[in-house]
Order: structure tokens, then sequence, then C-alpha cells
């Protein structure tokens, strides 16, 4: 592993939670693309079919104000992988993010298309600590070898390669680039995907293991398996409020591989010496982009590429029989970056780098809550999203986030106890509270180093 920037960090285990000698928790993180704050049965959704999530939810911690640390894919990939914010490590934008618009009075800020070798992941830590490591699905966090999964920690890889938006005529690195997968349109790329993860799973039953499996799915193109979509065509023309069948075909596909996931883990005694979570990159696609609309995130405002809660919010399911309290609703929040450090908690790992952001949330896992002064967490999008989102930053801090906009410097600040949709902007009344979040975003950025957008020199106003 890359040794450079360790620090030792106390770590303060809840009683009869985490590492031991003798035992060391298995962990599966499994990531969802694109996948929307109420796409789940078990978050309210009445159309599609979720029973394996929702039993994973009973079994666990459902999290109803659970954030991405942006609201588009790579920056939030990256910050699960190495506890940081896209900020501090410059990758603000999805790979191959080039957007700009000529009428905008700023320019898209410079950033790095890559997550860089230097990063120590997640997966170097948990390998030097004697984990089996896999990355199965989409990196999406640069191509070039030297920063490919499998020179970042993970020794099983199967990364999603060609054509990585059709399901059906794909390719799949397997642990290099000399050795790929390619499919003739047999094979359905979610069911793949679960396929290689219980191929690891099974190999690695009696060691230590973690398991990254980052679906592509519910990510356009739309295109689920023929044989899930009859009962959402019935479903259409039965449903109040209207929504995607393909959509939800492809949710249910997910749905599926948790529950083979599952029921490996329970055949093979696994259950309760592994930690599961679920998740999803960021908010749902709630607008035409490469065909209809996906998915509705109401009464969130907006969707994926927006700072708003539609586009940050997400589903988080976390669940370790016989450790985590099953069947609770936690109203807590926390951001992605906490991933890095309460692994890390779990396993007893006690160096970790420099310079991380996330924080640990075991005490929140455990339900052994310490009061303290209430956490800010931060978001920095300074670019043009390919969903109409505008360059913006936000912060939250409590029950109030502020969110400023980088072209017109306009802020507004809402209360998301009384207000989820962001549609009363209190900026003007609260003068002091907006006053104080906007100190800390700035005082942020400047820790972390953000990169800010540019003049547009080709700006003219309107007169």
């Amino acid at each position: 592993m890359k040794k450079q920037g360790l620090a030792l960090v106390p770590l303060l285990l809840s009683a009869g939670i985490g590492y031991s000698q003798n035992t060391k928790p298995n962990i599966i993180f499994i990531l969802a693309d694109d996948l929307g704050w109420k796409d789940l049965a078990c978050y309210g959704n009445k159309n599609t079919e979720t029973p394996n999530l929702d039993s994973l939810a009973k079994h666990g911690i459902r999290f109803t104000q659970a954030y991405a640390a942006c609201p588009v894919s790579s920056p939030t990939r990256a910050s699960i992988l190495s506890g940081k914010y896209p900020a501090r490590l410059q990758l603000t934008n999805f790979i191959a993010g080039n957007r700009t618009d000529p009428s905008s009075p700023v320019l898209p800020a410079n950033w790095k298309p890559y997550l860089e070798a230097r990063e120590i992941t997640i997966a170097e830590m948990l390998k030097d600590a004697g984990y089996s490591t896999a990355m199965v699905g989409k990196w999406h966090l640069g191509n070039h070898d030297t920063i490919a999964p499998w020179n970042q920690g993970f020794g099983y890889t199967r990364m999603i390669g060609k054509n990585g938006l059709d399901y059906y005529n794909y390719s799949v690195y397997i642990d290099s680039y000399q050795n790929e997968f390619v499919d003739n349109g047999k094979e359905y790329l979610t069911d793949k995907l679960t396929d290689y993860g219980i191929e690891f799973l099974a190999a690695n039953k009696t060691k230590p293991f973690f398991l990254y499996l980052a679906y592509s799915a519910p990510h356009v193109v739309i295109v689920p398996r023929p044989d899930k979509l009859m009962k959402y065509f019935r479903k259409y023309g039965q449903s109040e409020e209207k929504f995607n069948p393909y959509y939800a075909a492809m949710v249910e596909s997910i749905d599926d591989g948790v529950g083979r996931i599952m029921n490996f883990l329970k055949e093979n005694n696994l259950l309760e010496n592994t930690i599961i979570i679920f998740t999803s990159d960021n908010g749902g696609l709630g607008m035409d982009e490469l065909g209809p609309t996906p998915t509705s995130n109401l009464p969130l405002r907006k969707w994926k590429g927006h700072v708003y809660e539609g586009g940050i919010r997400v589903p988080a399911i976390v669940s370790w029989r016989g450790k985590f309290e099953p069947g609770r609703i936690s109203e807590e929040y926390f951001s992605s970056v906490d991933y890095f450090p309460t692994f890390c908690e779990i396993t007893g790992i006690k160096r970790f780098p420099e310079n991380i952001d996330g924080k640990s949330i075991l005490p929140i896992l455990t339900g052994n809550v310490v009061p303290e002064a209430e956490r800010p967490i931060f978001w920095h999008y300074p670019h043009f999203s390919n969903q109409l989102g505008r360059p913006a930053g936000a912060v939250r801090k409590g029950n109030f986030k502020l969110v400023e906009n980088y072209e017109t410097g306009e802020l507004q600040l809402f209360d998301l106890s009384k207000d989820i949709s962001e549609s009363i902007n209190l900026s003007g009344d609260l003068k002091m509270k907006t006053e104080e979040l906007y100190k800390l975003l700035m005082d942020w950025r400047v820790r972390v180093n953000a990169q800010m957008p540019e003049k547009n020199p080709g700006y003219k106003p309107a007169r």
C-alpha cells in the first residue's frame, strides 16, 4: 500500500462491536447508479418491487437523510473509496464531464478527471489488514492502468469496460486490460455483476473479505430484462402516480442481485459476521436524458446534477445481524465521505491517511450517538451538469442548509425540518444564520483548496 501520509487516529469502539483478534467482520458495499431517494418500496415507492432490499432494511437500519458527497457519479465514488471530499481531491465532475454554457458569466472550474494513484483507498487499507478485496462493476475513476482498480488495492477486479451503458452488449475487464470478457447479447449486465460478486465470495468465504459491488443500473440507457416488464406494464395502467415501468424493472434486477448475495451469506453462515451497506452514488434522474424520464424525487427539489436535495439525498441501508438493532429508521444525517473511517473503526485500523474528511458513523449505527455540536457537511459542484445543474455549493448544519449560486453569488437558506422541498428561501429573514453558514462554506473551500469557476471572457451581459 502507498504508505505516505498515514496518521495515527484514536478510535473508540462501541462495546461488542467491531474488530477482534479472532474474527474480523466482512464488508459488502453495494452501490447503485442514479438510484433515487424514494425508488425502493421500503422508502415508500408503491410501484417498484424490492423485497430483498426491504428485508435488508427490516433487519438493519434505514437512513432517511443519507447524502452523496456530490450530485454526480465519479466524485461520490472517489469520496467513498478515499474518505475525502471531492473538492479536496479536485475530482468534482463525472469522468468526461465537460459541458459549458457560453451565456454564463463563468466557466467550469479546473478539475482532475481521475482519482490520483497517490490516494490511499479503503481497499488498500483493508488489504494491508489481511482482507481479500474485490471491485465488481462500474469504476468511473480513470482508465490509465496505474489508477485502475487492480492497482488501487483490489485483488479481484471485474470492471465494466466497453459499452458500459449497454446492458446486453458490453465488456468486462478481468484483473487487467489484457483479459476481457465480451458479452454477445446473452447475459444481462446486472445479473453478470452479481455472478462475479458471488464468485468472489465463494472463493474467499473462509477469510475476511471486502466486496465493493458497483452496479451500473439503473443508470440510463434504460434497458431492463424483458421478462420483468409485463407486471409493471399492468401496474402502469392502474397506478395513480405515473412511473417508468422500464426503470422499475431495472431496479428490481438490482434487488434480485441483493437477494442472491444474502442467500449466499445465509447458506454459508456468514450473515452474523458481515456488514452490508446499500446506497446510491447520487440522486435519481428526474428529467429526460437519453430517453424518457426515469424517476421522480418529489417532494425533494430537483435531481441528479443539482446540489438541492433531489440531487444529493440518497437511500442508504446498513445491516449487521446481531450487532445493529433491526428495523430501525434513523434521521441522523451523514455523507458518503464517512464510510471510509467507519470501516476503519469497525475493522480495528488505527492508522489512516491524513486529511480524511469523513467521520465514523459507528456510534449512529450502534444507537450510541454522543451528543455534540451540529456537524456541518459540504458540497461543491463548480460545473454545468448534463441534467441542467448549474455551478453551486452547499453546506448543511443541523436542520439548516445554505446553497450558493456560483454564477450570481445568490444565497438561499432552507430549514429542512420544515421545508424538505427547499421552496422557502429564508436568507432574507434569518440573516445571522445565513452569514454563519456562508462563512462555514467559504472557510471550508479554503481548507480543502476547492477549485472555483473562472470568469468567462466571452460573457456579454444582457442589456
